[in-house]
């Protein structure tokens, strides 16, 4: 009997768990490094799962309909899988990017059909950033009344506070991840955007096993985009919201997160270790996946961890940096 797949929600989750095996021989390395590619996903990102997920629970409350047009607010990946289900599920989407995103990703979003715009197009967002009273919640309310100043349908899917968003996680990922290691984790790794992931993870993990570490990653201050003049930046993540910032973009479901450490990891690190697993394990690493494996590496060498299973959260792939400094091209031919 054939297995044919007709529509690309079909293809997100069920990703691989692969162990950097000789990443870890190089590096003296005594624990286990498992990381969950996400970059399987269709889109390529682990922000599929969300992407879907927020767009079926819209479907389901019955706010969104077909022909209607998806607003978000994005660093790039959920934009980017929210206007993959939107062409394929009938919608129109609308992104407000931040400052700083990749040629990739900008190319990708219209590739999909996604109407590109700067989150400075958002009507008072330039003043506010102007004169210090530009927040979160401000930001949330200005992408709302642009929505309700259309006229026609515009959902703001709002990923910073869509319980959706870390649902998926603690309904399909966590479920994969305990499957496919027989319950065999000890240490969890992930990076945090809006947080989804990881509080969806933690609160799967901890049910399961209250004793599993959570560690946290985030971008070091000088690495953060428009955090200095470093072109080493670490696109898109923070341990609750996004640097850019003021008041840290908390999102409401991770009030009451429990994880056990973060770890600050600065941009040279990352791509160190991205370009390394590239040659040691033919694994081509974005750089918040390429982060996390750093951190994750600073853990597995601590002695009291040898042995133990790390699992380690890796958003995507490098595809969407190739115009990054990430990796430069040393030789071209002509």
């Amino acid at each position: 009997m054939s297995n044919i797949y007709t529509n690309i929600e079909q293809l997100v989750g069920k990703t691989p768990l692969f162990e950097f095996v000789n990443y870890e021989k190089k590096n003296n390395l005594n624990a286990k490094l498992l990381g969950k590619l996400e970059y399987f996903n269709p889109s390529g990102s682990v922000k599929d799962r969300a992407a879907l997920n927020m767009i079926k629970a819209a479907e389901d409350a019955g706010i969104l309909h077909k022909g209607d047009t998806i607003v978000e607010n994005t660093s790039g990946n959920t934009g980017i899988g929210l206007a993959a289900f939107a062409a394929s599920r009938g919608y129109h989407v609308t992104v407000f990017l931040e400052p700083g995103q990749s040629e990739e990703r900008q190319k990708m979003l219209e590739a999909y059909g996604a109407n590109l715009k700067s989150m400075l197009d958002v009507p008072g967002v330039p003043e506010a950033l102007a004169n210090g009273t530009f927040t979160t919640e401000f930001y949330q309310e200005a992408i709302q009344k642009y929505c309700d100043q259309q006229d026609t349908p515009h959902y703001f899917i709002n990923q910073l506070a869509n319980e959706a968003n870390p649902g998926v996680h603690y309904n399909t990922t966590g479920p994969e991840i305990w499957e496919d290691t027989d319950g065999k984790v000890d240490i969890l790794v992930a990076t945090s955007g809006t947080a989804g992931t990881i509080t969806g993870l933690a609160k799967f993990f901890r049910e399961k096993n209250p004793d599993i570490k959570i560690v946290a990653v985030q971008a070091d201050p000088t690495s953060r985009p428009g955090g200095s003049e470093n072109p080493q930046t670490i696109d898109g993540i923070a341990p609750f919201g996004d640097p850019g910032f003021p008041d840290g973009a908390k999102a409401p479901f991770i009030v009451g997160f429990d994880y056990d450490e973060c770890i600050d990891i600065k941009g040279e690190d990352a791509y160190e270790v991205g370009r390394q697993i590239a040659t040691t394990d033919g694994v081509f690493l974005g750089q918040s996946s390429a982060a996390a494996l750093t951190a994750a590496t600073i853990v597995a060498k601590r002695p009291d961890n040898a042995g133990k299973n790390i699992v380690v959260m890796l958003a995507d792939n490098g595809m969407k940096y190739l115009s990054t400094n990430m990796y430069p091209l040393k030789n071209r031919v002509q």
